[in-house]
């Protein structure tokens, strides 16, 4: 199992290039069960997961190469029933529900796995395919799902946290070619739901309203195969600037979508820091003494829980007091505990933490508990004095590609080890 040693106190100087999106890399490769014919796709990011979900497919029948940043995907006869090891790893394997049943009417998945960061449950996904006329039954650790004639409805998502990204996108996939059409209310308005719909339009599919709460779906008789290039990982490159400011660098941030990222730099910006736009190019650094801001997690297009953990390490450098609320995952405040070992002040009052910002951070021995901790604990490492080693970092290999190549790219003092 590997860590990462970080030496920190070096600013974060050059350039780096963001890779394609691991959230919407996932559920379009699931996409490719829907067709027996090729699909080919760009811009693949190199990470665990995705190395998972081809294994996934390769186990229900799938023909899969990959070429560099390229996955090719041939879907021909498949079967029915997940790989129970490989799925139950990993929470995004649960988007290949949708697929099976909309093209073989039937699909047996066991229960996903993933971080641990609170309840994520996939009710609503199975409330989704019931509405679409699917019969369900949990049994022994598996999801049976069997649907004779999958037919459109109206599906409602909207859930206590807000709506389901990956349930959106599974009752997309499933009401593709289903008979009539299928309206989700409270859709998910990620950018990763807009790429998948993309894809599926580029197969054959008749989607509209994509990136709004209301999809509409006219369900097909068959699809065909496809190429698509993914998106930019809007995470990523939310990561990267987040550390360039923590370290007081100047980081030039090549082929993103800012227009993804609008509350994240909105945020930033109130905080002091210098954002310069040019196409997909952002350059950010420093902009004189940092100010604290206050930060409600929400679903898109609000500020993303896939960021609160980072800039956390920002506010924790930043004098003054600043509140993050969580408002979509209830046990994501678990990094808090590891950056009070580097000597943040932090403290947690319900879904808030509360931080007395401006302490300097010492190195210490820290622990990843999921993939956006991970990220944020290395932030933390590189603004720190002295040493850091971020243990159990195969949490950050799920999501970010090569990130210590990327980091060594822009003068970070970082090792990967093995842990003894």
């Amino acid at each position: 199992m590997d860590s990462l040693l970080i030496k920190g106190g070096v600013p974060l100087h050059g350039e780096v290039k963001i890779s394609g999106a691991k959230n919407a890399v996932l559920p379009i490769m699931a996409a490719t069960l829907l067709t027996g014919e090729q699909c080919v796709i760009r811009r693949v990011p190199d990470l665990s997961d995705v190395g998972f979900m081809a294994k996934i497919l390769s186990s229900l029948g799938a023909k899969v190469t990959v070429d560099g940043d390229t996955v090719t995907v041939r879907a021909g006869k498949l079967k029915p029933v997940g790989n129970y090891d490989l799925i139950r790893k990993m929470r995004g394997s649960i988007c290949i529900l949708g697929p099976l049943l909309g093209r073989q009417r039937h699909a047996k998945v066991s229960l996903p796995g993933g971080c641990v960061i609170g309840t994520r449950p996939i009710d609503l996904h199975l409330k989704g395919m019931r509405d679409l006329g699917t019969e369900i039954t949990i049994e022994s650790g598996y999801i049976n799902a069997v649907a004779p004639r999958l037919r459109g409805g109206e599906v409602f998502l909207g859930g206590r946290a807000g709506p389901t990204v990956l349930g959106t996108a599974n009752v997309m996939m499933a009401a593709v070619l289903a008979d009539g059409i299928t309206t989700i209310e409270s859709a998910a308005c990620e950018p990763e739901v807009v790429d998948l719909a993309v894809f599926l339009t580029n197969m054959g599919a008749s989607i509209s309203g994509a990136g709004s709460p209301t999809i509409t779906i006219r369900g097909v008789k068959e699809l065909k195969g496809a190429e698509h290039e993914v998106i930019p990982d809007r995470i990523e490159a939310a990561t990267f600037a987040i550390a360039a400011a923590a370290t007081n660098g100047e980081v030039t941030i090549k082929g993103s979508r800012p227009d993804h990222l609008g509350a994240v730099l909105d945020k930033l910006r109130e905080a002091g820091v210098k954002i310069d736009r040019k196409e997909n190019t952002l350059t950010v650094r420093r902009n004189g003494q940092l100010k604290p801001v206050d930060i409600t997690t929400m679903p898109y297009s609000g500020f993303p829980t896939d960021a609160q953990a980072q800039m956390m390490v920002l506010m924790a450098l930043t004098q003054g007091l600043s509140i993050i609320t969580e408002r979509i995952f209830e046990s994501r405040f678990m990094h808090v505990s590891e950056l009070a070992r580097l000597g943040a002040e932090i403290s947690i009052e319900g879904p808030s933490a509360i931080l007395k910002g401006g302490s300097k951070l010492s190195g210490a021995p820290v622990m990843a508990s999921d993939l956006r901790a991970s990220a944020a604990l290395v932030i933390a490492g590189m603004a720190a004095s002295g040493s850091t080693q971020v243990n159990r970092i195969y949490h950050l290999d799920r999501g970010y590609e090569k990130i210590d190549d990327k980091l060594r790219q822009l003068g970070a003092r970082v090792k990967r080890v093995q842990e003894k």
